[in-house]
């Protein structure tokens, strides 16, 4: 498996932009697809984005298509998502996780390692 660690959340007002990374180590981080996650209080976990292993192709939720950038350095082990146009509805613990998938990028449970999660507050 590879250990994950995510950096960057913040608070931010509506409008604004966060950028977090997320920070691989263990088994070779090229070789898995990667994904972002939130989890708002109350709410389940839900998808964000993904990537694939070569970062040739990425997946969004409709709800942050167009606001927020998934991207990899494989040289770097990182993972980042760029967030902007941020909107209180945003709000959440943001999750990045590593997956051996190439597909159904979108299902949690095709995730086999998880970083803690990196707290996103936006104010209105």
């Amino acid at each position: 498996q590879v250990q994950l660690v995510e950096s960057g959340g913040g608070l931010v007002q509506a409008g604004g932009s966060l950028r977090l990374s997320c920070a691989a180590s263990g088994r070779s981080f090229s070789s898995y697809s990667m994904g972002w996650f939130r989890q708002a209080p109350g709410k389940e976990r839900e998808f964000v984005a993904a990537i694939s292993y070569t970062g040739d192709s990425t997946y969004y939720t409709d709800s942050v298509k167009g606001r927020f950038t998934i991207s990899r350095d494989n040289a770097k082990n990182t993972m980042y998502l760029q967030m902007a146009s941020l909107k209180p509805e945003d709000t959440a613990v943001y999750y990045c996780a590593a997956s051996q998938a190439a597909y159904r990028l979108h299902l949690s449970y095709e995730y086999d390692s998880w970083g803690q999660g990196t707290q996103v507050t936006v104010s209105a």
